[in-house]
């Protein structure tokens, strides 16, 4: 059997602190008011849903969080095949007909995991998940036990949380969360991070390697465009621009140029974006089409010389060439070229 506590959940006897908070604000960037209320709401022994678009943090917070707690993260992906069985367990069959419904016949779920050990079960696409596992997982939340058939009463151990992920925007292969789960969850809105966040995000990961700043800025602030598009319905998070540059580093060394190189500017671009964005039905346009249109609009006068060539001697390229409108740019330090 599992444990044979009485008592729901309680305050956790981890370090939910500010020291935690402290700590974990160095490695998650702009996200400190995030980091208090996750921090504070696992601390009150609360279960947690974090919602927002890909791309703004959700799992490196969570990671930083319980790295810092001393909580194992449990990881379930939600999706479509996520079956009660899969989520809380199984006893395997061929050692079901040699030794019976014994304890350790049974194969722990990444659920019954985290409720023995305590850990901090983190599910993902919680909107993709479906009903009946849902179920099982309210159950969890309101009761902090679980009861597996001839297995018997498993209760959460100190530490035990549930923290959920979803994104609101993708409507593909998702379904509306019940209020029967928004009644037990308390609910934190991460929307995308600043300019100067993101900025710093991709400054870190690309690290020492691309010398050229203003070329990251200036990918950072065309991914940002890709979400006040007109023909854009959902834009690119941060990892566009992080792909972006590392591409377009790796694509100037192989082609002998630079990373300011029309060709290979663009061409970094489209990989890096065109999957990223989803254009509206109504739009006749390619994804690939927007992004060239956006590249060439931000271009920027720290990008050319004196003399109008780029880095690479060649003349900028001019919008109104591409017959295009630029749409709502966003608001940031630098603003569209529009020759």
């Amino acid at each position: 059997m599992g444990s044979c506590g009485t008592e729901p959940l309680t305050s956790s006897t981890h370090s939910f602190d500010r020291a935690l908070v402290e700590s974990a604000a160095v490695e998650v960037v702009g996200r400190r008011r995030e980091l208090e209320l996750v921090t504070a709401a696992l601390a009150a022994a609360r279960h947690v849903l974090l919602e927002g678009p890909p791309g703004t943090g959700k799992s490196t917070l969570l990671r930083a969080i319980a790295g810092r707690a001393g909580l194992e993260l449990v990881f379930v992906e939600g999706n479509a095949e996520l079956t009660p069985a899969r989520l809380a367990g199984h006893f395997d069959p061929a050692r079901v007909l040699t030794d019976g419904y014994a304890e350790d016949v049974f194969v722990d779920g990444p659920l019954v995991r985290a409720l023995r050990e305590g850990g901090l079960l983190y599910v993902e696409e919680i909107n993709r998940v479906p009903e009946e596992t849902l179920n099982l997982l309210i159950t969890v939340m309101s009761e902090g036990e679980l009861t597996v058939p001839r297995l018997g009463r498993i209760v959460a151990a100190d530490g035990f949380r549930m923290v959920a992920a979803m994104n609101p925007y993708d409507a593909v292969g998702t379904a509306r969360i019940s209020g029967a789960v928004y009644d037990r969850v308390s609910r934190v809105a991460m929307d995308y991070q600043s300019a100067d966040d993101e900025l710093a995000i991709v400054q870190g990961e690309a690290g020492s390697g691309v010398d050229t700043p203003h070329f990251v800025q200036r990918a950072v602030d065309v991914v940002r465009a890709t979400r006040d598009h007109p023909d854009i319905r959902i834009g690119s998070s941060v990892r566009g621009a992080i792909d972006l540059v590392l591409i377009a580093d790796e694509l100037a060394g192989l082609r002998d140029s630079a990373v300011t190189d029309d060709e290979v500017a663009l061409d970094a671009a489209r990989m890096a974006l065109s999957g990223r964005i989803r254009v509206h039905e109504s739009c006749q346009r390619t994804p690939e089409e927007i992004i060239e249109e956006l590249w060439i609009a931000w271009a920027t006068s720290v990008d050319f010389d004196d003399d109008g060539a780029d880095s690479s001697g060649k003349a900028p390229a001019s919008t109104e060439a591409t017959g295009t409108t630029t749409g709502n740019a966003p608001s940031t330090r630098q603003q569209p070229r529009t020759n």
